[in-house]
């Protein structure tokens, strides 16, 4: 896909991702969606502008949608809202996007997870939003095979923007 083929909605929910470490935090989600669509990972999205929304919030957000949506009453650190789930995006059409879904992503877990990892904010970031955009395409990782997959279809598009592994030295993702 060409990488002028998306348009990606970054909504910020919380001011805490403007701080020095996060400057380029557009920049950062833009690349990583970007990234995503034209991996081999989307080979199956038809070549028409699509559209993603991520909302950079915080865990009480991020909380309510995730016990709301899925019956976990705790924060995590993404989630992925597909709109369609009806298999792949149909070919041709006008020059208007294609609404995949949104990505939400929580503050202080995201930055939690990055220090007790050793990694940039950043990077981390840009991994959660890789992993949103992966599953708004339809990868999962409920199941072990299509979570080694989905994990290293994450390590190639990482690697591409200069991330290092971040499943390297883990038992779990």
């Amino acid at each position: 896909m060409d990488t002028d083929m998306s348009d990606v909605l970054v909504a910020f929910a919380d001011d805490r991702w403007h701080t020095p470490d996060l400057s380029g935090a557009e920049a950062v989600i833009v690349g990583a969606v970007r990234a995503v669509l034209v991996s081999r990972a989307a080979a199956d999205v038809a070549r028409r502008r699509v559209e993603i929304g991520v909302r950079l919030t915080n865990d009480q957000d991020i909380q309510a949608l995730n016990r709301d949506w899925r019956g976990q009453d705790k924060p995590t650190n993404v989630l992925a809202f597909a709109l369609d789930d009806d298999g792949p995006l149909p070919v041709g059409g006008d020059e208007s996007g294609v609404p995949l879904g949104d990505i939400v992503v929580a503050f202080e877990t995201c930055a939690r997870e990055a220090r007790d990892e050793g990694k940039p904010i950043a990077n981390h970031l840009c991994h959660l939003v890789v992993h949103g955009t992966l599953h708004l395409l339809g990868f999962d990782h409920d199941v072990a095979d299509d979570a080694e997959i989905m994990e290293s279809a994450e390590r190639e598009i990482l690697a591409g923007l200069g991330i290092p592994d971040p499943y390297a030295g883990s038992v779990a993702a």
